[in-house]
């Protein structure tokens, strides 16, 4: 799938927007709602009100890119309705545009050494 990088930085609208717009009209969402700068590589994820439905503007550094994903079947697992947004780590990120629940992807444990051996 060709779209934004593993290691970007994702940021998601927790209120439905209007999916009728396009790449620059959500760019001046970003910059009005949430006093971001949409140019910056971060991945800005926007959600339908219907929840089979997603958008994602990002910055590639050449062109503001836009991607728009409906689910089949089923619907992704959004966040709570609420203003602003929320950080989404990498892995989170990937298991809601494959329409997995993204609260269920935990961050890494560290392991812990024993404190004595035997």
């Amino acid at each position: 799938m060709m779209g934004p990088g593993s290691g970007a930085r994702v940021m998601v609208a927790t209120r439905p927007v209007d999916f009728r717009k396009g790449a620059d009209s959500l760019a001046a969402l970003v910059q009005a709602s949430f006093g971001a700068d949409p140019f910056s590589g971060v991945v800005y994820v926007f959600r339908a009100k219907k929840v089979d439905r997603v958008k994602l503007i990002w910055w590639d550094g050449t062109g503001l890119c836009l991607m728009a994903k409906r689910l089949e079947q089923g619907g992704f697992s959004w966040p709570r309705i609420q203003d602003g947004v929320m950080r989404l780590t990498a892995a989170q990120f990937g298991a809601l545009i494959e329409g997995l629940d993204w609260r269920r992807v935990h961050a890494a444990r560290r392991p812990q050494a024993p404190a004595l051996a035997g």
